[in-house]
């Protein structure tokens, strides 16, 4: 067997356990080297979950002291940028949770640092890799559903704030809220189905109407009392694309709705499809009838994870499908979108 790619993952949340961790310590085409984290009781935790010899608190030295091939980044967002590029400079592939950056500056900077080295860059986008998204991009491709002239994606939850004073509602730290937060999975993906179609104009509105609330919380997640809530909590808008296609979007921690629901919807010229909390639908017609569709897609073998895409492109030179240049776009977008609603009017691109 080739010799196995040396991996670290920086950061010891949950994220990097229940995810990355998790699932490149299960492939025998890697060997977990290091844990890095500024925390080192969390970094030993994994450390000794996961049988790694290797711990540091600066990824810098990580990077110095070991010659990896790849790494993950599962930190806070306005972290992201620093260590992907870093990473980069010194020849290391980056598995970077989402959003790829702050924002959209930053985006493009990893964008730059990637190309100017040479690197790979996969933004962590996992809802691109299941068999209802392979389904319907595989639809898209073969022209099922015409000209995409609409779509419309959400994701609500009733309670569901990611902690309170915690990085999550510190807008330096995370670059905002609901939008940056939920909104990146499923903007991400109707634009990825449309062929990330070049938006010219963005219309957005925020809201943070629970910031005072305690009962509002994601299970699991801390209330740190006094800490900082400036983001929003609610963010809803509308683009519009060189084709004069448009996207509706609505994304919220905290809402007063009957439950929590993640959805998205194509309307093309020959059919659309509906996706809502894990039920896919299709519509077309045939013989001038209309036509409901429940497709079957847990048959489908060819579905490959995120973290097995990510290493078949690193063993063969391959670019990632989710590419940070599309990481970026969504930046420019979900920038406008926060721009909008400061200043209560449509934002041209």
């Amino acid at each position: 067997m080739a010799e196995k790619l040396k991996y670290a993952c920086i950061g010891a949340g949950g994220i990097a356990d229940k995810k990355h961790l998790n699932e490149y310590s299960k492939r025998d085409s890697v060997e977990v080297a290091a844990i890095c984290d500024s925390n080192i009781a969390a970094a030993e935790r994994l450390a000794q979950k996961y049988n790694v010899k290797n711990i540091f608190t600066d990824y810098n030295e990580m990077f110095d002291k070991l010659k990896l091939d790849f790494i993950s980044v599962c930190t806070p967002n306005y972290l992201h940028a620093p260590i992907t590029i870093s990473a980069l400079k010194k020849g290391i592939s980056v598995h970077c949770e989402k959003p790829l950056a702050i924002n959209a500056e930053e985006a493009q900077e990893i964008v730059d640092a990637k190309n100017k080295y040479k690197g790979k860059v996969m933004v962590a986008l996992n809802n691109r890799f299941t068999a209802e998204s392979a389904f319907v991009k595989s639809c898209v491709e073969k022209g099922m559903f015409g000209e995409i002239y609409h779509a419309k994606c959400g994701w609500r939850r009733r309670n569901g704030i990611p902690g309170k004073g915690v990085w999550f509602t510190d807008k330096k730290l995370s670059g905002g809220g609901a939008l940056i937060d939920l909104g990146v999975h499923y903007l991400d993906l109707v634009m990825y189905f449309m062929g990330y179609p070049k938006v010219v104009s963005v219309s957005g509105a925020t809201y943070s109407k629970f910031a005072n609330s305690d009962n509002r919380l994601r299970a699991g997640y801390k209330n740190n009392g006094d800490g900082k809530f400036d983001v929003e909590d609610m963010a809803i808008g509308h683009l519009r694309t060189d084709s004069n296609a448009t996207i509706n979007f609505e994304f919220s921690w905290a809402s007063n709705i009957e439950k929590e629901v993640k959805y998205y919807e194509l309307m093309g010229t020959k059919g659309g499809v509906s996706f809502v909390n894990g039920e896919l639908k299709l519509y077309s017609e045939i013989f001038d009838t209309s036509i409901n569709i429940l497709p079957d897609v847990s048959s489908n073998r060819k579905v490959v994870s995120e973290f097995d895409h990510f290493i078949d492109c690193i063993i063969n030179d391959k670019e990632p499908d989710s590419k940070p240049e599309q990481g970026a776009a969504l930046m420019k977008i979900i920038d406008a979108a926060y721009k909008s609603s400061e200043l209560m009017r449509e934002i041209s691109l």
